[in-house]
């Protein structure tokens, strides 16, 4: 059954390189053709204009495939593991793919309907993702802790617990900072009023 993972340790290495790929090339591309300030933009705001809107939206696309793709054989892994010696209940191994995979089609929403465009389905996608993403990790570190020791090792439970945290900690301060600012277009010009 898992003669097809084989192989496959390269794809979490490959969406890791493609997703940072994307971020610097839209935001090299933006900041080149002036469409945003260098300092800081939105990760958005680096794929709102043409031409680094067509070059965000294809590799984010593509990013949220190999997230898929990752999730997948995790999800695959943990149910034969599961299976050799029972550790865990498999419903929480597939809420974590389900949630998972909600959090890459939230991705693919975000990199088709730019921000200026289509803003309330753009901040659809991103909660989608950043919310699924963010719990999608918990579960997985929880799957990890319940697996320790014989399939993970008590460092590396707790560095992706870790991870979960700061997640968990960015998440809710990024809601409600989203929540409390609209924007309808990247420049701002002090002399306009409100």
């Amino acid at each position: 059954m898992l003669c097809f993972l084989k192989g496959m340790a390269f794809v979490p290495f490959l969406l890791v390189t493609w997703s940072s790929a994307a971020f610097i090339i839209s935001y090299v591309v933006a900041v080149l053709s002036g469409h945003v300030n260098p300092f800081l933009p939105y990760i958005s705001d680096t794929g709102t204009t043409p031409p680094e809107s067509g070059i965000f939206g294809f590799m984010i696309n593509f990013s949220a495939f190999l997230g898929a793709a990752t999730m997948y054989t995790r999800y695959k892994i943990v149910e034969k593991q599961n299976q050799t010696s029972y550790f865990s209940t498999p419903v929480l191994n597939l809420v974590s793919l389900v949630l998972g995979l909600v959090g890459c089609i939230g991705m693919g929403i975000v990199a088709n309907f730019q921000e200026l465009a289509v803003p309330v389905v753009h901040d659809g996608g991103a909660l989608l993702a950043f919310v699924c993403g963010v719990v999608y990790t918990l579960l997985q570190s929880i799957i990890s802790y319940k697996s320790c020791p014989q399939w993970n090792s008590l460092l590396t439970c707790h560095v992706r617990m870790a991870i979960s945290a700061v997640s968990c900690a960015a998440v809710v301060p990024m809601i409600a900072c989203a929540s409390l600012i609209s924007i309808t277009k990247l420049e701002w010009n002090p002399k306009e009023k409100f």
